[in-house]
């Protein structure tokens, strides 16, 4: 089995955080610079990204790559966007690994099989975008979504975005983009440890996902950050990190 390229900084309680779509290990630097003052921050690279840019895995294998890279737990797992769908995949896998849950613009998944079918083709057609124009092009077609209106110009995120490959950043939308992903649904409601699930205000999509997943866990609760939008940990590092640290301090 492959291995997923993984970094540590930091000391404490192992907090294990997944990046997100075209992001990599080295993303949301001030984000992770906060977490690694009180904990041994674990970023991993995902397939397709980073050092990890040669593995090709759906979400189900993702999962399992993920969990062997925890080792032992448990750990504190979160996730932003794919990462937080990767972190639900992990904790409903293997719950024996997961102490507490952190999921920042997650989703369940798409219910209707239609839409889900025409995201689906919608991924395979970016993935051949990406291979036609290149990472760093693409990234900023990517960033000029108006999900991401608030995520400020920084050279140390464009560094990192720049480490993954146009091969892997399509292989990840191809194999686990979200149009792959079978809707969780109620599948949900096996997760029973203590999880926080965080979307920006300004993210009205994402927003009505986060208090409706939270709703189905049984012991979920719902944070909506005020005056940021999808990428909440990079437009306001301090506040999402000060939300995550009171949740994990309870």
């Amino acid at each position: 089995m492959a291995s997923l390229h993984t970094y540590r900084a930091g000391t404490g309680p192992t907090l294990v955080w997944l990046h997100g779509f075209t992001h990599s290990s080295h993303s949301a630097h001030q984000f992770r610079s906060i977490l690694a003052g009180s904990h041994e921050l674990v970023t991993l690279d995902l397939p397709g990204h980073g050092d990890s840019g040669d593995i090709r895995c759906d979400l189900t294998e993702t999962a399992e790559l993920v969990a062997a890279a925890i080792g032992p737990g448990p750990v504190i797992l979160g996730g932003y966007s794919f990462g937080a769908r990767v972190a639900l995949h992990v904790a409903l896998a293997h719950p024996e690994l997961v102490g507490r849950l952190v999921l920042l613009s997650g989703t369940r998944g798409i219910h209707d099989d239609v839409e889900r079918r025409d995201r689906r083709r919608r991924d395979e057609e970016l993935a051949r975008r990406i291979q036609i124009i290149g990472v760093p092009a693409f990234v900023d077609e990517w960033l000029a979504q108006p999900l991401f209106a608030g995520v400020p110009n920084d050279a140390h995120e464009i560094d990192a975005r720049n480490r993954n490959t146009a091969s892997g950043l399509a292989s990840s939308l191809e194999l686990a983009g979200t149009g792959t992903q079978e809707f969780l649904g109620d599948v949900v409601r096996d997760i029973t440890i203590p999880t926080l699930v965080m979307a920006g205000a300004l993210d009205e999509k994402f927003t009505r996902e986060a208090l409706e997943l939270s709703a189905n866990l049984p012991q979920g609760e719902c944070t909506i950050l005020s005056g940021v939008g999808h990428a909440a940990h990079l437009e306001n590092p301090e506040l999402v990190a000060s939300r995550l640290t009171a949740f994990l301090n309870q």
